[in-house]
């Protein structure tokens, strides 16, 4: 996610997200904002400066952190829907070939879902090439557990609209939880959405993807992990270089990859299958050394399985990952 603000100002770092690597067969960025007059210029602009190398643009409509809500972005333009539908129309025009797609929540508050209301209008009125709905509100952030009955009720919302109008359905992808091929093809199957956007399941399990199209659950070893992760040193190493600075920045990103992939708990260890996003095991020890180290939750593993790969890492440098809680070292465990 990219804010509109900060491309239009020509950040540097902003503009940075929007290499496409070779390896991506579909590439699209996806932009935050509260106004049409900042988000179809930055529209514009990608548009002319990448029309064959992005897919689709995306409207972040669901970012529920402060700093986004408090700007009037994200999940806030959920309670102003007539703000949005000036930004589709106006993105439309301004990408011409190039999709409008947007991401949304079912509403801002819990018990006051609005998406059941908003989806239908967002294609058959604006034109938005395709919608996704992560199954949870802003209050909720990612605690309890995603609502994919609300889910199935927004795609016949859709569905029923289109009919009335003749028109076309919109693929729409529904979000939340999804953690295995078993629970992939059950929401589907079970929603009527055409697929499912998957985000901390891909970080804590990068080769879900493999399951989903092989209809399996992989029991994936400590020897073919270290693989996955030499993988994403050098894709760090290839972007930010190989120079100190580049090493510093290549292992940080390392790091936070790994702070969700050690919630990862090999299935041959597990008592019943599938594994459960929400669920979190007790300290364990794994099948060899390796694999309990790759489980370990203290931050300073990360950085020691960083150094296997990117070499030792300064005296001086340490990690803590944007999403504090979910490392801890020994000592605050008591």
């Amino acid at each position: 996610m990219g804010l509109a603000t900060s491309f239009l100002a020509a950040s540097r770092e902003e503009w940075s997200l929007v290499r496409r690597h070779p390896c991506e067969s579909i590439f699209g960025i996806q932009l935050a904002g509260n106004k049409p007059s900042t988000m179809v210029p930055t529209a514009e602009i990608l548009g002319k400066e990448f029309a064959a190398g992005i897919d689709f643009v995306d409207i972040n409509r669901g970012c529920p952190i402060d700093l986004v809500f408090r700007s009037g972005s994200g999940s806030a333009l959920l309670d102003t829907p007539g703000k949005p539908g000036k930004i589709i129309v106006g993105m439309n025009k301004a990408l011409g070939e190039i999709p409008v797609t947007v991401k949304l929540r079912t509403g801002v508050k819990d018990g006051r879902n609005t998406a059941h209301k908003l989806m239908p209008r967002l294609s058959t009125e604006w034109g938005a090439g395709c919608i996704t709905l992560h199954g949870r509100t802003r209050q909720q952030r990612y605690t309890n557990l995603a609502d994919w009955d609300y889910i199935r009720q927004c795609v016949e919302a859709v569905r029923a609209r289109e009919s009335e109008e003749g028109l076309a359905p919109v693929p729409i992808f529904g979000g939340g939880d999804c953690f295995s091929s078993q629970d992939y093809w059950k929401k589907t199957e079970g929603t009527g959405v055409d697929g499912i956007m998957i985000g901390r399941g891909a970080l804590i399990k990068p080769w879900i993807f493999t399951e989903i199209k092989e209809r399996r659950e992989w029991d994936i070893s400590s020897r073919e992990c270290p693989e996955l992760i030499r993988k994403l040193a050098e894709f760090g190493l290839s972007r930010f270089g190989t120079d100190t600075a580049g090493v510093n920045t290549a292992r940080r990103y390392l790091c936070e990859a790994l702070s969700f992939q050690y919630r990862y708990v090999p299935i041959g260890l597990l008592e019943r299958l599938p594994a459960q996003i929400n669920e979190r095991a007790p300290a364990f020890r794994g099948r060899d050394d390796l694999e309990t180290l790759l489980a370990s939750p203290d931050s300073r593993d990360w950085v020691r399985v960083s150094e296997m790969f990117l070499g030792p890492a300064p005296e001086t440098w340490s990690f803590t990952p944007k999403h504090k809680s979910n490392a801890y070292s020994v000592e605050s465990q008591g």
